[in-house]
């Protein structure tokens, strides 16, 4: 099927009409006067990859009627700040105040299809097209302007929505010189852009003004969403994975529960809509009751998880194969390590929600999913409708990073609204509903062996990694929404999904002559998907926690050591960095601590860390003190906002070092609860110091994952050195160290 072109399907969506969740930013102005004139600078690289699906600077920017400016981006807003980065880049490139750029963020028809927002590729992908676009936009107004102007372009000047000649006799807005109509030029290099000397608001702190509204308790999410006639819905969950219905007693349900509208039996997928939320709790608990389902296959003891991993596991892959590993081990003593991980959970506050609206044409949907777009294709599948008569507008949720269940919430309340049209309907997931159908981050296994030469350098390292995929996200294949897994004709996943994921990073930055990358790939009994920063938190885990015995049986520093097998000067900056902010440290006799390094998926950003544990030898209780990150993202668009999440991230990576583990029995998923669940407190929250490295003249990488991998390598080295004790099974409880 042929893709309506955007203009197009702006005026389809404009004319059908329709409620949008926008949200625009008053950003602080920085003066209001006329700029010192910047110079520009050519930039003749590639292009980022968002661009190669929205090659025109339609696509990514409008003019309005007012000289403001609307950005396009097909990313979504998870609270990293994206929305305040792309509102700085196109305010730079048109020289507009903050506050005369608003930002749309993914809707269906109007921005711009850019899959998922994840991998910390956000800012590479969206934030640069837009400073690509914006730049391109500023050289077609001032040419338009000259023409219009009689003057040359050299004696104009561009800012805050205005062309003027720089006698200041002749000006024209931006909507003037367009007269109506949008820029539809390609984006292609070379493109000049503002010498980044000469940022106004790049690289600055620029406050994020959604903030105040969180804390204040204003802030608008899909679960407070509101529409007129609306009603509720909630979904029967079978008992299993593979569990599918076989009778529904709803005889009793109206008498039983008010309010009740009707009831969806599809195969094996039971909803039932009602005018109030707690009727529909009550009627789905009804529902539950008088049903019967078959049983689903058991899962494996817990304490044999790791064991029934290796057996369902297929053979290896070799992934990475350099120099002679085997060759390079013998006659040599090895150090070898077993680290394991177990599943966890994206474990999100608020409990996943969605939205639908049949109008009889088109379906609306309202979602916090993190792929719009591919949600989109998943729904057309499942729904055999054409993709163009599903609008999805993404509205913020609860925060979480990854594959939540959000999709899936999106998934029932388009079933549900198909059988009960022009009615929004709301499907509101309850915490028993997230914590057992999650799609979780995934077992793993990572064995390693390495061994020194004679002059205490690593001779030789190899890594084998025991994975189930990484991502399972929408996409074409209707499976890979839970609903259709149970309709009358059923829709399975036709892949594993992205199993690249599991060995991201598993194969050490550090100079090794030989080195060589396992990998295992097993088809798990959990559901699972993509979790913050995949297989990248296991992986560093092992890799920095056996760097810090190989410098141990070395006899050397454990940084010093690090540093030894690394070139790169990047790297070696922010290992240096680290070193300098724990250096002033006290430790006490029960106190330690520990290092880790990585660059993300060893091409992307570069974080050292430390992490500083008091403890008690007698009980194993861990206190986690204090945090230290320095980062490298090469060109920092929004230093608060990269703070802000290398800060989010090192806190909930320490929860999943000491707290989050799934649990399970051979018949159910037992975890159903934040008591079942626990995850770190407020109480428990350490202090936390970041350093950013900005590198201004480097491509500018994301940073929302960057802070996890090495913080339970970090908190491993530091109770190593507090206690004497190394833990290689997440996560590190008291129980561990007693035992251990």
């Amino acid at each position: 099927m042929t893709e309506i072109p955007l203009q197009s399907r702006r005026k389809f969506i404009k004319n059908m009409g329709y409620i949008s969740v926008g949200f625009s930013l008053l950003g602080a102005c920085i003066g209001s006067e006329d700029p010192t004139i910047a110079s520009r600078a050519t930039y003749d690289g590639k292009l980022p990859g968002s661009i190669g699906r929205a090659k025109t600077v339609n696509a990514w920017l409008e003019i309005l009627e007012d000289g403001n400016i609307r950005v396009l981006s097909g990313k979504v807003e998870l609270g990293q700040g994206l929305r305040t980065a792309i509102q700085q880049v196109a305010a730079e490139e048109l020289d507009m105040d903050l506050d005369k750029v608003q930002v749309h963020l993914a809707e269906t028809g109007l921005t711009p299809n850019e899959g998922y927002t994840g991998a910390s590729a956000s800012i590479q992908n969206s934030a640069m097209s837009v400073r690509y676009a914006a730049a391109t936009a500023r050289q077609e107004l001032l040419g338009l302007a000259s023409k219009k102007l009689n003057t040359p372009i050299d004696d104009l000047l561009l800012f805050n929505g205005i062309v003027k000649s720089k006698l200041g006799n002749k000006s024209l807005t931006f909507a003037e010189i367009l007269e109506g109509e949008q820029i539809d030029k390609e984006v292609i290099v070379p493109v000049p852009i503002k010498n980044k000397a000469e940022h106004r608001y790049v690289g600055k702190s620029i406050a994020r003004t959604d903030i105040e509204g969180m804390v204040r308790g204003q802030a608008g999410y899909i679960q407070n969403l509101r529409f007129p006639g609306m009603v509720h819905a909630r979904v029967v969950r079978p008992p299993g994975y593979e569990s599918k219905l076989l009778t529904l007693d709803e005889t009793g349900l109206k008498a039983e529960v008010p309010g009740v509208l009707k009831t969806v039996v599809k195969g094996s997928f039971v909803g039932v809509i009602t005018e109030r939320e707690h009727q529909a709790i009550k009627a789905e608990q009804y529902l539950r009751n008088h049903s019967e389902w078959t049983t689903s296959a058991p899962f494996p003891q817990i304490e044999n998880l790791f064991t029934h991993i290796k057996e369902i596991a297929n053979d290896p892959e070799t992934v990475r194969n350099e120099g002679n590993v085997e060759a390079a081990f013998k006659g040599v003593e090895t150090i070898k390590a077993r680290y394991t991980k177990p599943y966890i959970k994206h474990a999100s506050l608020g409990p996943a929600c969605g939205w639908a609206m049949f109008d009889g044409e088109v379906l609306h949907i309202w979602s916090h999913s993190q792929g719009i777009y591919p949600l989109r294709e998943a729904l057309a599948t499942m729904l055999s409708m054409e993709a163009e008569k599903i609008h999805i507008i993404a509205v913020p949720g609860a925060g979480c990073f990854g594959h939540s269940t959000a999709d899936d919430a999106a998934t029932d309340a388009a079933l549900l609204a198909m059988e009960y049209p022009n009615t929004h309907v709301r499907v509101q997931w309850s915490r028993q509903d997230e914590h057992l159908w999650d799609p979780y981050g995934p077992a793993m296994i990572a064995e390693l062996e390495a061994s020194l030469d004679e002059n205490n350098r690593i001779n030789s390292w190899k890594a084998d990694v025991w994975t189930d995929s990484h991502s399972q996200r929408p996409n074409k294949d209707a499976g890979t929404v839970l609903a259709a897994r149970y309709l009358e004709t059923p829709f399975t996943m036709k892949s594993r999904g992205y199993l690249g994921g599991g060995h991201r990073n598993a194969d050490p930055y550090y100079n090794i002559p030989n080195m060589k990358l396992n990998a295992h790939y097993y088809n798990g009994p959990f559901r699972v998907s993509s979790l913050r920063s995949l297989g990248s938190f296991t992986n560093i885990f092992a890799i920095e926690s056996l760097m810090d015995s190989l410098a141990e049986k070395a006899g050397q520093d454990p940084l010093d050591f690090r540093l030894k097998h690394l070139e790169d000067e990047r790297a070696i900056a922010v290992i240096q960095k680290v070193k300098e902010l724990t250096a002033s440290q006290n430790i006490a006799d029960n106190q330690g601590v520990g290092y880790a390094f990585m660059r993300y998926k060893n091409t992307d950003a570069y974080i050292a860390m430390a992490a500083k544990v008091a403890v008690d030898k007698v009980t194993g209780n861990i206190e986690l003190i204090k945090m230290w990150a320095a980062v490298d993202v090469g060109e920092v668009i929004n230093m608060d906002g990269i703070t802000n999440q290398i800060e989010g991230g090192l806190i909930q990576a320490a929860s999943w070092t000491l707290k989050e583990q799934l649990t399970f029995n051979t018949n159910e998923i037992t975890s159903t609860d934040w008591i079942k669940y626990p995850i770190l407190r407020f109480s428990e929250i350490p202090e936390v110091e970041v350093a950013i490295i900005n590198r201004p003249e480097e491509d500018a990488k994301g940073v929302g994952e960057v802070p996890m991998p090495p913080t339970p390598a970090a908190i491993a080295n530091a109770i190593y050195k507090a206690c004497g004790k190394r833990v290689y099974d997440l996560p590190i409880t008291p129980e561990k160290i007693l035992n251990g």
